[in-house]
């Protein structure tokens, strides 16, 4: 089994969450799991989109699939990452003092 250094998955988790969306669908799934398509509503984006920012997801350990029957329901990986997430914005609030993001 290959190691991943902690580096490595901290650069794994900033790709994730430096896409809009993929961070938007992280804090969906923080508050509740949902499907594919209920996402790509609530976001206003295409299913095909939605699908591509899952798929990253999944591949960036932070969310899984869970079937049901022919359907597939995302949740985050971990129940944790909900409040990581939750400390993490309200950090990133902090240290940016109500400044506008770049």
């Amino acid at each position: 089994m290959k190691t991943i250094s902690n580096a490595a998955v901290l650069a794994r988790f900033g790709y994730a969450i430096s896409d809009p969306t993929r961070a938007q669908i992280l804090m969906e799934l923080a508050s509740e799991p949902n499907y594919p398509a209920a996402l790509a509503e609530k976001l206003g984006v295409s299913r095909q989109s939605i699908s591509n920012h899952l798929s990253c997801l999944r591949d960036c350990g932070l969310a899984v699939a869970v079937q049901e029957g022919r359907r597939s329901r995302y949740e985050l990986a971990h129940p944790a990452l909900a409040h990581a997430l939750g400390d993490l914005l309200g950090v990133v609030l902090l240290a940016n003092d109500g400044h506008e993001p770049h």
